[in-house]
């Protein structure tokens, strides 16, 4: 079963088809920026890019870098704010042409690893974390997922967490991994004390250089990278779209 799944992102739109029985992707994936500004029309047509560059005619799966509730964009933190109220998968509908469900990047990402990744047979209280232009977070108990959490969001010494322990931030200020897997580690264990996992899956294009950053983390929890590491996302979005 083949299901088109795209990842919305706010450095990169990228997507592929997925078989969603096994959670591997049926051709390389294709990448494309996101435009700048991310207005709806813009990020719009460049989903119709991605869709069109594999021939897709059927429903599909996309995920959006913010709180989404029935469709509805409740928060847009890395795109244009023109994208809050609006009904994101009704934009992109009308764009393709097709019908399009669309989910949080991050739940998106955890539904994903819960079903093929990391997470796959765990009980117990999981949180997937993804670094990468900001930090988007999934929870799950005993594999149901509490939707929208956003704990990259949340205040630590003051000020907003993704700004200082995203991934973008580490390139963006040039921060040795030692330096920036300490600052991630002041974020985890804040998350820590908040939803108390058993397990934390770090995801997201950083997730393929664990092994240099692991070692400076002092969770509570166990710490592993995810098995589908960048992947996740498209695979997720595959997983909530339509059959074609």
């Amino acid at each position: 079963m083949q299901r088109l799944g795209i990842d919305i992102g706010g450095s990169g739109i990228k997507g592929a088809p997925v078989d969603v029985t096994r959670g591997t992707l049926v051709e390389e994936r294709w990448r494309i920026p996101t435009p700048q500004p991310a207005a709806p029309a813009a990020v719009a047509e460049a989903v119709t890019e991605l869709v069109g560059h594999f021939g897709w005619e059927g429903p599909f799966g996309c995920t959006f870098p913010g709180a989404v509730k029935g469709g509805v964009a409740l928060t847009a933190a890395h795109l244009d704010p023109a994208w809050v109220g609006l009904d994101a998968g009704a934009v992109l509908g009308r764009a393709t042409g097709l019908p399009v469900k669309v989910m949080n990047d991050a739940d998106a990402a955890g539904l994903a690893e819960m079903c093929f990744g990391a997470g796959r047979g765990r009980a117990g209280v999981v949180l997937v974390i993804t670094l990468g232009t900001g930090i988007g977070s999934a929870l799950f108990v005993d594999g149901h997922l509490v939707p929208n959490t956003e704990l990259g969001h949340l205040e630590v010494d003051g000020q907003d967490a993704e700004t200082f322990a995203a991934d973008s931030v580490r390139e963006a200020e040039g921060l040795s991994w030692k330096k920036w897997g300490r600052r991630l580690d002041h974020y985890l264990r804040r998350v820590e004390d908040l939803v108390w996992p058993d397990l934390i899956i770090l995801g997201g294009g950083v997730s393929k250089k664990s092994d240099r950053f692991l070692a400076h983390l002092e969770t509570r929890a166990e710490v592993v990278p995810a098995g589908l590491l960048n992947n996740a996302g498209i695979v997720g979005a595959a997983m909530a779209g339509g059959v074609r």
